[in-house]
């Protein structure tokens, strides 16, 4: 079941490496593939680092809206439902972080030796 809940993330993630794939940064790519392995420890500094890399991934992509933006609106094109998209793509990979606070997730990166 926890997988279910991690799922927002790991899609957030993936998300996030094509993201840097189309700008061909090849570190942030593997970063993005490699990190969800870290999931499967349970430590508890996990959930941590996964919000700390989902809200700048967020950030990344409001980022990307503001000039992607500016960019077609200088050049007369549309650019409303590209606003659209990626502002959904933010929120959801800000919202992504939340997901750590299920009672569930909180008992797995307790520290505790659990068999989750």
């Amino acid at each position: 079941m926890n997988f279910l809940r991690l799922l927002p993330v790991i899609i957030s993630l993936l998300l996030l490496a094509a993201h840097f794939m189309h700008a061909g940064q090849t570190v942030l790519i593997f970063l993005m593939l490699l990190l969800p392995l870290l999931l499967l420890l349970k430590e508890t500094w996990v959930p941590r680092v996964f919000q700390l890399v989902l809200l700048l991934g967020a950030v990344e992509w409001l980022r990307t809206l503001m000039v992607l933006a500016q960019t077609r609106i200088s050049f007369g094109e549309p650019w409303i439902r590209m606003a659209a998209i990626l502002g959904f793509v933010a929120l959801f990979t800000g919202l992504s972080s939340l997901v750590f606070r299920s009672n569930s997730l909180r008992k797995r990166y307790s520290g505790g030796d659990n068999t989750d």
